[in-house]
């Protein structure tokens, strides 16, 4: 049993590093196109929000709508915390003495240089994370003594309510207000010099911070805190019979879960290179919804996987239905800008309507299902090979 488990540990890290290998070459190699770095890097970070919301609304039964919200909370953080001061006075030019007057990579790179520039985008992630759950705990106070559509409806409110505190002027001085925040510390500022080599890092970074983040939820959900997550969602009556203390488990998976969505909008704060709280909208948290609906509600790896589906259709796959196309003189109809998003919302439907379960269901991906793949593919079409053999001899 030892040898085994030994076995699949050092196949799945084998499979990490050749992960980080290859990112790291299409990451450095001029003919790599941009809109798959584009899927890789945004599609890891909405990975991180997903599995975040799943881990609330899939393996704890909380319906919550207000990823949006933490998100924006973990990027204003970030960014306001990473602005060099150099930098402040351009960034805030609305605001006298805007800005906090220092800036924590700037200063730990400045001593400790690379790996201080390292500690130091991990710490204010960190801290991005905890003022999310610092919100989320004070919030859930109230509202996780509601249930379905009412904490739904309530975590939406307070989504939209952050973000209009957030562009409020009286707080523009540290926000910039409705304004732009932008020349923080990025995935651009990955980069290796060494000599005349230049070794570019901006899709290895957010797969490295998003993947430490899900395995640590991965390790909670198969915990004893992850079975008492379950218990609740299926059966709260009988998870308080047992023992679990309803009220304390809710608000730790809710803070939890904001926690790690805090960290995922940081993420994209550095992916953008920019912050603007336009852009955390409730459309945010409903594609986000879609992700983990598709995925298969109650499992990471089918979030994942729907993760950089969902990443790839929108942004790359469907792109050439936005350009305008003629075969000779004859124009071809419907094809113009927007009507990627039509199509892809056609094809959203069908795949609710058609895999309820989702990709993967309540089921996760594992090495050994991936191994059997190319076998239970194989069956499929010998059984069909047998089914019809059977029919013809029948016909006989």
């Amino acid at each position: 049993m030892k040898q085994k488990n030994m076995k699949r540990t050092l196949t799945a890290a084998a499979l990490l590093v050749g992960l980080l290998i290859v990112l790291l070459l299409l990451d450095n190699l001029p003919f790599i196109p941009a809109m798959l770095l584009t899927v890789l890097r945004k599609g890891a970070i909405y990975a991180l929000v997903a599995v975040s919301m799943n881990l609330l609304n899939g393996f704890t039964g909380l319906f919550s709508l207000g990823q949006a919200g933490f998100m924006l909370l973990g990027a204003y953080t970030y960014a306001i915390l990473t602005v060099p001061v150099g930098n402040q006075a351009a960034v805030y030019q609305r605001y006298t003495n805007g800005g906090i007057g220092f800036s924590v990579t700037e200063a730990l790179s400045g001593a400790l240089g690379g790996f201080g520039l390292l500690l130091g985008v991990i710490f204010c992630l960190l801290l991005g994370g905890i003022v999310a759950a610092g919100f989320a705990y004070l919030i859930g106070l109230p509202v996780l003594k509601l249930k379905s559509d009412y904490l739904a409806i309530a975590t939406l409110g307070f989504a939209e309510i952050i973000r209009a505190v957030v562009q409020y002027e009286g707080l523009g001085p540290v926000t910039n207000g409705s304004n732009l925040l932008y020349g923080f510390t990025s995935f651009t500022d990955f980069t290796i010099y060494a000599g005349n080599a230049t070794i570019h890092l901006e899709t290895v970074m957010p797969f490295l911070f998003s993947g430490a983040c899900i395995a640590i939820i991965l390790l909670l959900i198969n915990s004893t805190y992850g079975r008492a997550f379950k218990a609740i969602r299926d059966d709260e009556i009988a998870a308080e019979a047992m023992g679990i203390n309803l009220a304390h488990h809710k608000r730790l998976s809710f803070v939890i879960s904001s926690f790690f969505a805090g960290i995922s909008g940081a993420l994209l704060a550095m992916y953008q290179a920019s912050v603007q709280a336009t852009t955390f909208k409730s459309s945010m948290t409903y594609e986000i919804l879609l992700i983990v609906v598709i995925g298969g509600i109650g499992s990471v790896s089918g979030s994942i996987l729907a993760s950089f589906l969902f990443i790839g259709c929108s942004e790359w796959l469907l792109r050439f239905l936005d350009n305008e196309t003629y075969i000779g003189s004859f124009k071809v109809p419907l094809l113009r800008s927007g009507f990627r998003m039509v199509v892809f919302s056609v094809i959203i439907m069908c795949v609710v309507l058609f895999f309820r379960r989702g990709i993967m269901g309540d089921k996760e991906l594992t090495l050994d299902s991936v191994k059997k793949l190319p076998q239970r593919i194989a069956s499929l079409f010998t059984k069909k090979g047998k089914g019809s053999a059977e029919k013809g001899g029948a016909a006989q």
